[in-house]
């Protein structure tokens, strides 16, 4: 892995770089989970060949730092996401964002403008109110969170069958966790939803096929211009799920480099 020092907050941000060609594309993970650990099977396969991508772990995640000073909010993860981008790629990147990184990558590309070519979303938060996991974690204090809360979020995943989850929201930091389950459920002014309604770039969001390919958004954000794609065999959890439908859905949505 490759690291980089962020003089605010003052903490090393640790990522995958995967040499390749052309602009590179930039993948952001959702709440309790690490690029370093969802990615890799997408980025290898070869629906993907070739390009250059960078697999971040956003801070209090998967190998990156925990700094106790950071906000841990999603425009906090945005401008961190935007601070790698200017230092690594300032020429132009294609962003992917899963779940609460749908919103980090949304607010991100308003923030970097035409230095985004293409935005993907995986079933992206859009709208306030957050999701299930997020609402039970923000529904208790940040003491009792940090306390015994994520232990017991961990615990009750596993039991749930969902390991990989679990594994990777053990190794985060609570403070973090709670902080950015707070921003999800509280949402932003204007919502995510409309700043990727507006944004310039083209944009596509992926569902999985057994997660909220029925919902109205499948058929509500084209309305908008924005491009809808359904992974089959997949969940929310669409890179565990089916890697290869993802990487193919997402090569589809970009052009050739």
């Amino acid at each position: 892995m490759k690291s980089l020092w962020l003089k605010v907050p003052q903490a090393n941000l640790l990522y995958h770089d995967v040499p390749g060609r052309g602009v590179p594309l930039v993948f952001v993970h959702g709440l309790g989970c690490a690029s370093s650990s969802d990615y890799p099977a997408v980025a290898a396969d070869p629906a993907l060949a070739g390009r250059r991508m960078l697999l971040i772990d956003l801070l209090g995640s998967g190998f990156s730092d925990r700094p106790s000073g950071f906000g841990y909010a999603i425009a906090d993860h945005a401008s961190t996401i935007v601070d790698v981008v200017t230092q690594i790629a300032p020429e132009a990147v294609d962003l992917f964002g899963h779940s609460m990184g749908g919103a980090v990558t949304i607010v991100a590309a308003k923030l970097l403008g035409r230095g985004v070519r293409n935005l993907i979303l995986a079933e992206p938060n859009l709208d306030p109110g957050g999701g299930v996991s997020s609402r039970k974690i923000a529904a208790m204090s940040e003491a009792d969170y940090v306390a015994r809360g994520h232990d017991v979020m961990v615990r009750a995943s596993r039991l749930d069958g969902n390991v990989a989850w679990a594994a990777s929201l053990a190794l985060s930091a609570p403070v973090g966790i709670h902080r950015a389950a707070r921003s999800l459920v509280a949402g932003s002014d204007p919502t995510w939803r409309a700043v990727l309604h507006e944004l310039p770039m083209p944009r596509t969001v992926i569902f999985g096929e057994l997660s909220l390919a029925d919902g109205p958004d499948a058929k509500l954000l084209p309305q908008q211009g924005v491009n809808v794609a359904v992974v089959s065999n997949a969940g929310h959890g669409i890179a565990v799920d089916n890697p290869a439908g993802l990487a193919a859905a997402i090569g589809r949505a970009l052009p050739r480099s």
